[in-house]
């Protein structure tokens, strides 16, 4: 499996095509905005998406669902714990800002250790909650999505309702840090990094 990165909308949110190679099968993973750029870089990629993954419900990862969903006939995925953000989704002070609009209901949620079957290969799922109480990471042997759990240099803030600095902390401790140092990172937003680097000089958790 491959991936393409779509950066969408005021918050530049990293919006990502993860598919397999050889059978163009397609996960969407955060249309947080701008569809149509989306649907420009499917179309330039040669993919077919077949399912649509929210890594958690925050506005700027869920505002181009209905478009997304509408558009390719998929079914939305989440994390049960951020179900709720979905329907609040158009009540966000971000969603004019962003063009956002109300995501439609989730079609099955995710749990974690879950395997998402793409094409030949597979993405398994990993809660880990902090930044929201239903944040998940992807992972591929070859790279880990990791939405707005870590960054490079950084951590996805916890004062937001259902933040936790203390789940935070543990989700990266014990779900990311303890995979292969060299294997890159892909956040919700901003540049990639790696295991090691953020092991090594992530001033957030040392």
């Amino acid at each position: 499996m491959t991936y393409d990165t779509v950066v969408v909308g005021a918050l530049e949110t990293n919006c990502y095509l993860v598919f397999c190679q050889e059978t163009k099968e397609c996960a969407v993973i955060d249309p947080g905005a701008q569809p149509e750029k989306i649907f420009q870089a499917v179309q330039e990629a040669g993919v077919r998406p077949i399912i649509l993954i929210n890594t958690h419900g925050h506005i700027d990862h869920i505002g181009a669902n209905q478009d997304v969903k509408e558009h390719y006939n998929v079914p939305l995925y989440i994390h049960e714990d951020d179900e709720d953000m979905l329907s609040k989704s158009h009540l966000s002070e971000l969603s004019f800002l962003l063009g956002a609009k109300m995501s439609p209901p989730a079609d099955g949620f995710l749990t974690n250790g879950q395997r998402i079957k793409i094409g030949h290969g597979e993405l398994q799922v990993l809660h880990t909650p902090g930044h929201s109480p239903g944040s998940i990471c992807l992972f591929f042997d070859r790279f880990l999505f990791s939405g707005d759990t870590l960054f490079n240099g950084g951590v996805g803030r916890t004062d937001l309702p259902g933040g936790s600095w203390k789940d935070l902390e543990e989700s990266i401790r014990t779900k990311i840090l303890v995979l292969d140092e060299n294997l890159p990172v892909l956040p919700g937003h901003g540049p990639s990094t790696t295991v090691g680097n953020e092991k090594d000089s992530n001033p957030f958790i040392q």
